[in-house]
């Protein structure tokens, strides 16, 4: 297996075809067929199936592409990292955040990363781990900066920044903005903000945990922009890092309400593989985003330490 063969099949099995595939890679639709049935021809098992209109992965050709994809993400990480520690600060460093390290640490690390690596594409999703565990084991993802899972699957490495708390939030003059307890806003609707897989698992273990029946989920939003949103138009509650009370963009939309219960939050962290190294810029990256934890945050905490494999 030859690694121009594994460009071409990864080509194909993205664009669908070998027309797409061959304008893709610059290369003519006669030889990227002979290169798919060789490596057919050498794996024993067809990894297309042809149809009219295309071609589709057969159940083998996904296996091949799961780890096609692996490979060709290493490769490339290979050549950016050399080329960075030659001095050429080149490449693409991608990284999913939450919603706290967007708006808490990401204004921070920004300018100096750009300043440092200003010809590195800098590829940002929002979500939370859950939603991005296979991206980041398969090399689509550098790291994951937010709130970890309650098991760290194998193979990870996680670094604490800081412990965090929540707030209960609802729109400017909300009709409980009063409230003062829990148990005052046991009748209100809630967004849940999929810091889980289960949206009841969010809320329900601390209305619990204080004799209070289960809140009532009237919605499950999976970014930033849509919880902002429902939140500001509507008489729906949410639970939000104490972040979002400091963030310019939300201070005049939303309000929070000051409830006597502690409101603890899941820690902010660094989620990495442990069996290989960050890149130059991708490190780089990192060690802005430790440096831009606020100091009352970062003070007492695993902020900036080094990551521990698990």
């Amino acid at each position: 297996m030859k690694l121009h063969q594994l460009r071409d099949f990864i080509a194909v099995a993205e664009r669908g075809s070998i027309r797409a595939a061959s304008r893709q890679i610059g290369i003519a639709q006669p030889a990227l067929t002979r290169s798919i049935h060789e490596l057919e021809r050498q794996l024993g098992v067809d990894l297309f199936e042809r149809q009219a209109r295309g071609t589709s992965l057969t159940p083998m050709g996904e296996v091949l592409m799961r780890r096609a994809s692996v490979i060709q993400g290493e490769l490339r990480r290979a050549q950016e990292e050399i080329e960075q520690l030659r001095g050429m600060a080149r490449g693409r460093v991608s990284v999913c955040l939450s919603s706290v390290p967007h708006i808490a640490l990401l204004p921070g690390a920004l300018k100096p990363f750009r300043q440092r690596y200003p010809e590195v594409e800098l590829d940002l999703f929002d979500g939370v781990f859950q939603r991005v565990e296979s991206d980041l084991r398969e090399g689509r993802l550098d790291c994951y900066i937010g709130p970890p899972p309650r098991q760290l699957p194998a193979g990870f490495a996680q670094e604490k920044l800081f412990d965090n708390i929540r707030m209960i939030v609802g729109r400017k003059d909300h009709p409980l903005a009063g409230a003062c307890s829990l148990g005052e806003l046991a009748g209100a609707q809630w967004i849940s903000t999929s810091v889980t897989l289960r949206a009841e698992e969010e809320l329900g273990p601390l209305f619990a945990s204080h004799g209070l029946p289960p809140p009532r989920l009237a919605m499950q939003a999976h970014s930033s922009l849509s919880y902002i949103t429902a939140l500001a138009y509507s008489d729906l509650l949410a639970m939000l890092p104490i972040q979002w009370s400091r963030f310019p963009l939300t201070r005049e939309a939303l309000q929070q309400i000051h409830v006597r219960e502690p409101l603890p939050g899941p820690a902010i962290c660094i989620i990495r593989r442990a069996a290989l190294p960050l890149t130059p810029a991708a490190e780089y990256f990192c060690d802005m985003i430790r440096r831009a934890c606020p100091p009352e945050q970062a003070g007492g905490t695993d902020c900036g330490r080094a990551p521990i494999p698990i």
